[in-house]
């Protein structure tokens, strides 16, 4: 690891950083940057000290930047609850306190890899808490509370993007979208939508959905009740401030759902949105296998996950018309989740039921 750490806290507008050294000692002065502001903040990184970038430390309430700091080649690591301090309600633990974890204990740090994103090192913990969730998911979809996939006799399938709105990456994606006449949902991150209103806008005027992704794209099994709540209700209000309109739909980071999760979403007044074809975008393994693996695994009904925020999403643009053109070569109409969730297959409305169980 380097001998700078780099620690990097998120707030509610943005991101605060603190760099020490290995004796402690600042390198540079604390700085803020906006939520918009994540090249820029590459780009300093860089160049600090004289080209001596330090590590990047996050904890795993924070998967905005892993996406995009990986794929630029910087040192990620992240810092778990269990090495920390509990957090606020909401907002990450202080920059300098992740900084001071990474001096004082590197090794017990975890390397994050592009391919494994924020949630490198715990895939067996992720996976036992899903698998727990089953059960409970598997209730809650027969009673028309969360939503997976739409009826396999309608010829509709409903794109998504996760982790947006992107200064970049989403009006390429409307574009392209427009250009074919399709309509698709974004789950937005609320850190992204106080950041880029304007995008926001421009979804919602193109006649798409928009749905909430969580506020900083957290490991739910990693937050309280109450800072699950949060995450969910600041990018609701978000949103609505921006568009008029608050989400019915919330899609949970990682599809992180284990019981606890599950519990702690009782009597919220979103539905469960998941999926049922996984582009594997997030992996970047290429346009054409992006689009290959989209165009093999989707029908009638599907509900399919992809992305446009929260790192390098070119590939994911580079593959969406042949995506596009493939499904809709089958006869397949290109809509949003909630007509996809209509239990007619017909209409525009949400289907489902809030988590009321």
């Amino acid at each position: 690891m380097s001998t700078r750490y780099a620690g990097i806290a998120w707030t509610g507008t943005g991101y605060r950083v603190e760099v020490l050294d290995g004796a402690g000692r600042r390198v540079a002065e604390p700085s803020s940057w906006g939520g918009a502001q994540v090249a820029e903040l590459i780009s300093w990184l860089r160049e600090l000290d004289g080209g001596r970038t330090p590590a990047v430390v996050l904890e795993s309430t924070n998967g905005l930047l892993d996406g995009p700091m990986t794929a630029a080649g910087l040192e990620v690591y992240r810092a778990d609850p269990w090495l920390l301090p509990p957090g606020p309600r909401f907002g990450s633990v202080p920059a300098e306190r992740l900084a001071e974890q990474a001096r004082n204990a590197p090794d017990a740090l975890a390397r994050v890899t592009a391919e494994g994103g924020s949630l490198t090192g715990r895939a067996e913990e992720y996976f036992d808490g899903v698998r727990r969730g089953e059960p409970i998911l598997a209730e809650l979809k027969a009673a028309g509370r969360c939503f997976e996939h739409g009826r396999r006799d309608v010829p509709r399938v409903a794109l998504t993007f996760d982790d947006g709105p992107d200064p970049v990456h989403t009006r390429q994606v409307l574009d392209i979208l427009d250009r074919y006449g399709a309509r698709a949902t974004f789950f937005c991150v609320g850190h992204h939508v106080v950041a880029l209103p304007d995008e926001v806008r421009r979804i919602a005027a193109a006649g798409h959905e928009l749905g909430n992704h969580s506020w900083s794209h957290p490991f739910l099994f990693d937050l309280t009740p109450d800072q699950l709540g949060e995450q969910i209700d600041r990018t609701a209000e978000a949103l609505a401030r921006v568009t008029g309109e608050a989400p019915t739909w919330f899609r949970p980071p990682y599809g992180a759902l284990s019981p606890e999760v599950l519990a702690a979403l009782e009597g919220h007044s979103t539905s469960l949105t998941m999926w049922d074809v996984d582009a594997r975008d997030w992996a970047r393994p290429g346009p054409e296998r992006i689009a290959a693996t989209v165009l093999e695994g989707a029908g009638p009904g599907s509900v399919v996950l992809m992305h446009e925020g929260a790192g390098d999403r070119g590939q994911t643009v580079q593959a969406l018309p042949a995506i596009v053109e493939g499904l809709l070569e089958r006869g397949l109409e290109l809509v949003t989740v909630s007509e996809l969730s209509a239990p007619d297959g017909t209409e525009g409305t949400d289907g489902t039921r809030p988590l009321d169980r």
